[in-house]
């Protein structure tokens, strides 16, 4: 497949997704709409039961009659009715409205906002003669849609600290891999959504990680490959510093608890956890992309680097729990590897990490 068959296929996909995109957008902004016909009636009924009460209450202190009380329930029953009617009929326009022009009202089209575009174009002159040198540069107005009641939200993660084996028959302070020198790192994109409808106490938080799990060996050892296995030896001149790097792609699936603050207006619905407590439990899953030994020592008077890039048996498919804690986006994080960091092992280690995570959104 040529390189410009392979750009004309990666664009097309790209529009499609675009236009699914757009068109799961809109529907959204309908069913929105369609929650606040069925949250009118309920609220007028509230509304009209206040001022009821209200009225009894006037009856009872003798400030007036039975005949005006009855009166004034008639006129507030008829004026919450009326409310009804109009606003159904307000969102009844504005959803056959979006239909019609592809979930772009007026109202929106009037609350709008300066965009800066540039552009790259080919093959033609810019008759506003705003291009130069191929790029057009431009301010218009875009549409800034709202979404009324947003359940899913996005981070980028930022985690990292230090990290170990977990060794059969053996505890975590007699491992062979130095403690400050064996570090992990994480970078990924996730995506956190309320669970219920009326509540943000629980959420998912899901996404997709790059995971980076480093062990640095004590006692001038470094990994060899033997076979089906893989074991520390001695190095045979001193070394300045030896690593194994494994570096997965995985899908991690938090579920998390914890307060949020709750805010709604005409135009919208957000539970914000700012400044919140949050607590998640859960686990990830993926596949080992690389592994990678960097061994750093001096032979005959000469500084050596070599980097090792092999599989050293390590275990393809990864999966583990994990948990963190915290305020905000400032999080305590631990994970740990159910499956064996080498395959086929007479004694299996796992990997087991502490650290910091960030959730920047």
């Amino acid at each position: 497949m040529t390189t410009l068959t392979r750009l004309t296929l990666t664009f097309i996909i790209f529009l499609l997704i675009q236009s699914l995109s757009a068109q799961t957008e809109v529907q959204q902004k309908i069913d929105s709409l369609q929650q606040q016909k069925e949250r009118v009636a309920l609220q007028e009924k509230e509304a009209l039961k206040k001022e009821v009460e209200a009225i009894v209450m006037r009856q009872k202190s003798g400030e007036i009659t039975a005949e005006e009380a009855r009166e004034l329930k008639e006129e507030a029953a008829r004026k919450r009715a009326l409310n009804i009617e109009n606003k159904l009929a307000i969102l009844d326009n504005t959803i056959a409205l979006m239909q019609r022009n592809g979930g772009v009202t007026d109202a929106e089209q009037d609350s709008t906002q300066y965009v800066t575009k540039i552009e790259i174009g080919w093959g033609h002159r810019d008759t506003e003669n705003s291009r130069i040198f191929g790029i057009r540069y431009s301010d218009r107005k875009e549409p800034k849609p709202v979404v009324y009641d947003r359940r899913t939200y996005s981070d980028l993660v930022l985690a990292f600290g230090i990290n170990n084996a977990i060794i059969d028959g053996q505890s975590l302070g007699d491992s062979p891999y130095e403690l400050g020198g064996s570090r992990f790192f994480e970078l990924g994109v996730s995506w956190r959504t309320r669970v219920f409808k009326n509540t943000n106490f629980m959420r998912i938080n899901y996404g997709l990680s790059l995971q980076f799990n480093g062990l640095q060996p004590k006692d001038n050892q470094y990994f060899v490959s033997d076979g089906p296995e893989t074991t520390l030896e001695t190095f045979d001149v001193d070394l300045r510093k030896a690593k194994l790097r494994m570096d997965n792609l995985v899908v991690p699936v938090y579920f998390e608890f914890g307060p949020s603050k709750f805010t709604e207006t005409e135009t919208k619905i957000r539970y914000s956890i700012r400044n919140q407590f949050r607590i998640g439990f859960g686990g990830f899953a993926g596949f080992n992309i690389g592994t990678r030994q960097k061994l750093k020592y001096d032979r005959n008077g000469e500084r050596v680097k070599d980097k090792l890039k092999r599989g050293y048996n390590s275990s393809d498919f990864v999966y583990g729990i994990g948990a963190y804690v915290g305020i905000d986006g400032v999080l305590l994080y631990t994970k740990y590897d159910l499956n064996p960091i080498f395959q086929d092992a007479s004694i299996e280690q796992r990997n087991i990490s502490f650290g910091l995570r960030f959730d920047m959104d």
